[in-house]
């Protein structure tokens, strides 16, 4: 058909991919713009479609917690993202965790061989004209942030890290058992240490060198990624409340909870790699050699990559985006991902989503589609593009963003579980309609 709409998406992270696949399956041809191979960021390092830069967890599967909720809604949608994470989940306790090679392999194949999709390799530097979706995510390059400020007059930085990957082969399990917490199952390895350890471990972590960043970068670290090194100035206890804390822990060699306890989750399908949990750091690679060297189990480890920081953009949205993440001042473009305010990995495909069947259907000429506060999906594009304060961050889900219940006389427990069958309504209900 000549006059056959197509639409732009530039970007082929999970926002990206999620839109071109939802776009494409619904008929609509689609051009997907992707910088690599011809370039990457620091915090890229595969050519593939979908690279999970920082953790390799999607974190909670259960229903009680709201990302839970949201990868359900994904599911009964049909998400490409989700479905394959499905498909190349490695064993995580209670969380949904993938082998990130095996799964980005996944995605780049389904996108590459769709009918509908036409794959163009290079970085795009100006805005393109509506049809379109931005989902450059939180690593948009320079060129591009510069022509979305230039058109939007705002655009925001923070500053996130990843953590460190090690071999398995080289923790020492005589030193380390496995154990989820709480008695979850066995998924986890577990490195223990003694009070004495933990406070060798803590007193250079805190006086180890770091990478340097200007005074304004320090004042920008997502909260919900802060590196391990500052999290520790915070006070000699944070980290045995945080990632290192032992609660539901017991330590096969002595029949008691350790002191603390580092946890690595398996990274791919093969376990073969290890990933160092909360680890998020931005210590030189020399200081995490010596540093982390002194957890017990990890004396000899040897890293498949170390933790990095990097700079991440996102958009002032409650200004400049509705809650079908169409940018005000330009119908028809549309942005996606965490470049919008949204913080998560899920949160990321979940937009993607919503901005793909919203621009389908204005190109069919059909009412926009709100999924309301009544669901995951849809409280996470009201907060963003609902945000009433004067200090916009990004928001991973939680039922706190969520329309709370007519009866709020029930416990915590009950409220979280009525919510989440209420929301499976609803999104059950829009896919028959």
């Amino acid at each position: 058909m000549p006059n056959e709409p197509c639409v732009s998406v530039v970007g082929a992270g999970l926002a990206g991919c999620e839109a071109a696949w939802q776009l494409a399956q619904s008929g609509i041809p689609v051009k997907l713009f992707e910088m690599k191979p011809h370039k990457r960021t620091p915090a890229h390092c595969t050519d593939e479609y979908a690279e999970l830069v920082c953790s390799n967890s999607f974190r909670s599967n259960r229903l009680q917690n709201a990302v839970g909720l949201l990868k359900e809604e994904l599911r009964l949608l049909d998400s490409l993202v989700i479905g394959a994470a499905d498909k190349t989940q490695v064993p995580a306790g209670g969380a949904l965790a993938v082998d990130r090679v095996e799964f980005s392999r996944l995605i780049t194949n389904a996108i590459k061989t769709h009918p509908k999709i036409r794959v163009f390799e290079g970085e795009v530097i100006e805005l393109l004209e509506p049809p379109a979706i931005i989902a450059t995510g939180p690593l948009t390059t320079d060129g591009l942030s510069a022509s979305i400020e230039k058109l939007t007059g705002t655009c925001l930085h923070f500053f996130d890290a990843a953590a460190p990957i090690v071999y398995a082969n080289s923790i020492n399990m005589e030193a380390a058992f496995y154990a989820s917490r709480y008695g979850r199952g066995s998924d986890y390895i577990n490195c223990p240490m003694s009070q004495a350890e933990y406070s060798r471990f803590f007193n250079e972590l805190i006086l180890a060198q770091t990478v340097k960043l200007h005074s304004f970068e320090e004042q920008s670290v997502f909260e919900g990624c802060v590196p391990i090194e500052l999290l520790a100035k915070r006070g000699e206890a944070t980290l045995t409340f945080g990632p290192l804390k032992p609660a539901g822990l017991v330590d096969p060699r002595t029949g008691k909870r350790p002191f603390a306890a580092v946890q690595l989750r398996q990274d791919n399908q093969a376990a073969t790699l290890y990933n160092i949990v909360g680890f998020q750091t931005n210590l030189t690679f020399a200081e995490q050699r010596r540093v982390f060297s002194l957890i017990p189990g990890l004396k000899d480890a040897e890293f498949a990559r170390y933790g990095v920081m990097h700079r991440n953009t996102f958009l002032s949205s409650p200004q400049l985006l509705g809650w079908d993440y169409e940018l005000k001042q330009k119908p028809g473009l549309y942005f996606a991902g965490q470049i919008t305010g949204v913080e998560g990995y899920v949160e990321s495909v979940a937009s993607g989503l919503v901005a793909s069947i919203n621009l389908s259907k204005k190109l069919l000429k059909k009412p926009a589609l709100d999924f309301t506060k009544k669901t995951a999906i849809g409280a996470l594009a009201h907060y963003i593009s609902g945000y009433a304060g004067s200090n916009f961050q990004p928001m991973n889900i939680n039922y706190g963003i969520m329309e709370p219940l007519e009866n709020m006389q029930k416990s915590k427990i009950q409220r979280t579980e009525e919510i989440a069958k209420r929301s499976l309504r609803v999104i059950s209900d829009i896919k028959e309609n």
